[in-house]
């Protein structure tokens, strides 16, 4: 394959978590752009369906499923619908992320529960969906889980997050450590703070940008950021890489102190 080919994606099936807006909508448009068929998922139906309808309005493949990833047959239910429409998904996003603040004093039962079951049971159900499928159909195939620069370090009121995202990163080791000798490549990536929809008003606040101290580059990370790193583990130029962290932070991570 020649170099400048080595992202592309087309006849690759690709299922992004958290696909409504934010991270999961980019993550989507990235791969479509690079030619996958591309089913996005998230609880909110409207906003997966406005996620697929903008990339069939580019020419490109993509439907949109409501699902849960909390719930394993929420789960197999998405997968189900995008192998009715494109065949067996070969490409995972597992993107689906919440975030409550606190420190562990303050965090009440429930909202850990919240935060485990969204941010490390999604990541690990979809996972092993993908690769159950995957085995079963004898394929290869690639599965990206979304961590954060958390996942080295904590800040004071981040600690179910941290906690959680730190798992992520355990757990790609671990399925990749499993799944290679069968072509299943598993990575992670490990975003900074990159400025979406729900996080604009504070990132751009006077509070928010006291952050930019921190960060080496001088800003925060715009969506495409991440489009390098995406492409990178999921397609072929990344065919020698599993069990990894990719940190994609503008340096944060070496300007935090902990992190």
């Amino acid at each position: 394959m020649a170099p400048r080919d080595l992202l592309d994606m087309t006849g690759r099936v690709a299922l992004v978590t958290g696909a409504g807006t934010g991270l999961g909508a980019r993550f989507c448009v990235a791969l479509a752009e690079h030619g996958a068929a591309v089913a996005a998922v998230a609880r909110r139906a409207d906003k997966v369906e406005s996620v697929a309808a903008a990339i069939r309005a580019q020419g490109g493949k993509a439907i949109a499923v409501s699902g849960d990833v909390t719930d394993p047959a929420s789960i197999k239910q998405a997968f189900d619908a995008a192998e009715q429409a494109f065949g067996t998904v070969d490409a995972v996003v597992a993107n689906a992320g919440i975030a409550i603040p606190g420190r562990a004093v303050e965090t009440s039962d429930a909202d850990w529960r919240a935060v485990m079951a969204t941010n490390l049971d999604g990541v690990f159900f979809t996972g092993r969906e993908a690769a159950q499928r995957l085995l079963a159909a004898g394929k290869p195939g690639a599965i990206v889980n979304i961590a954060s620069i958390l996942s080295y370090g904590v800040t004071k009121g981040t600690a179910s997050y941290a906690v959680s995202k730190a798992a992520v990163a355990q757990v790609t080791q671990a399925m990749a450590y499993e799944l290679a000798f069968k072509g299943i490549r598993v990575n992670a990536i490990a975003p900074g703070y990159v400025i979406t929809d729900i996080n604009r008003d504070y990132l751009t606040s006077e509070k928010g940008q006291t952050m930019l101290r921190d960060i080496p580059v001088g800003r925060f990370g715009e969506e495409q950021d991440l489009d390098g790193a995406l492409l990178l583990l999921l397609s072929d130029a990344g065919r020698f890489m599993t069990g990894t962290v990719v940190t994609v932070d503008g340096g944060h991570r070496i300007g935090l102190r902990g992190v």
